[in-house]
């Protein structure tokens, strides 16, 4: 089985932290959000390829997935920003066999191994959603496969959200719509690969619906944070082993090696990066980059970059690496 991985996306929603970190990079209890997804692709164990579709910092994708993953991977950069069918188009090379196609700006849980023995022309993982105006839904016939998919719909003619997670065994038709798709005008300047889908399916391909157990999304500030308490929820937290006077800690925590904590409490929900330091300070719901300072504060919703200065502030905030803030107390 091949693998495509799009993501050339600049991340908008999480600027100021995207202008220096591609959005699969951003952490969540400890490690990029890109990492949870590529272990379950790692451990299928018949991986032969995995093709990247890089873009913005392209270079920290690759570098990453070069040091992390041992799988061999080609990676390919979509110069223009058209669309998801513009970008698995890029893939049509590399692929002779069928594929899964995964957007890793968000983690799920979800038994790929079902590829192995699947006799469908596709699979399409779903997760039940009450705000399904939000989503493109997906809509089943009685079989339980893929009739089409409605973008956020007004009418609740489905709450199965789309969640960007796909296995194609019949690529070459999945290819066969994508170049179709690529003739048609596009949607404000871009092309969608679910319009492959339809056309995979009114070409007489089954595409069969699979609901995930969890759905995470990293793809804004509330969203990440949410995604980072129920990372550490869920098994990713870590306490260290000491920590100096005065320090509470109220789990789920992540912390890492290095971090000077003295009078202050820290969590629920903190993930705390190498080599910071906190003092006289309360923190919760919040994810901190490596050697970052936070002195006499109080934050909560909280997402800061690497090697930040904070100190006096009360509140929310959201501010990019080598950032410093100071309130006078």
């Amino acid at each position: 089985m091949k693998v495509i991985i799009p993501l050339a996306g600049k991340g908008t929603r999480l600027r100021p932290h995207t202008h220096v970190t591609p959005k699969p990079m951003l952490k969540v209890a400890g490690r990029p959000v890109m990492g949870y997804v590529m272990d379950d692709v790692q451990q299928l164990g018949n991986v032969e390829q995995v093709v990247y579709i890089t873009g913005h910092l392209k270079d920290k994708v690759e570098a990453y997935a070069r040091a992390t993953y041992e799988i061999p991977s080609v990676f390919i950069e979509q110069a223009v920003q058209d669309g998801t069918a513009g970008a698995v188009a890029l893939a049509e090379a590399y692929v002779d066999q069928p594929v899964l196609i995964i957007f890793v700006d968000t983690i799920f849980d979800a038994d790929l191994s079902i590829t192995k023995d699947s006799d469908d022309d596709g699979i399409i993982w779903t997760k039940e959603v009450e705000d399904y105006q939000r989503f493109g839904v997906v809509v089943t016939d009685e079989h339980g496969h893929m009739t089409k998919i409605v973008e956020k719909p007004t009418t609740p003619i489905s709450k199965r959200a789309n969640i960007g997670l796909y296995y194609i065994r019949n690529w070459k038709l999945l290819f066969e719509g994508i170049r179709h798709v690529l003739t048609t005008s596009p949607h404000k300047g871009e092309w969608y690969l679910t319009d492959a889908f339809q056309y995979m399916i009114d070409h007489g391909a089954k595409i069969r619906v699979v609901d995930v157990a969890g759905w995470y999304d990293a793809g804004q500030l509330e969203t990440l944070l949410d995604t980072n308490r129920t990372m550490l929820e869920k098994g990713r937290a870590r306490r260290p082993d000491a920590v100096g006077d005065g320090v509470t800690l109220i789990d789920p925590v992540y912390i890492e090696d290095g971090c000077t904590i003295e009078h202050a409490t820290l969590g629920p929900n903190v993930s705390l990066g190498a080599g910071s330091t906190v003092r006289h300070s309360t923190i919760a719901n919040a994810v901190i980059g490596e050697r970052a300072t936070i002195e006499h504060a109080a934050l909560h919703n909280a997402f800061l970059g690497d090697r930040v200065v904070v100190h006096g502030v009360h509140g929310s905030m959201s501010i990019g690496d080598d950032s410093e803030i100071r309130v006078n107390t």
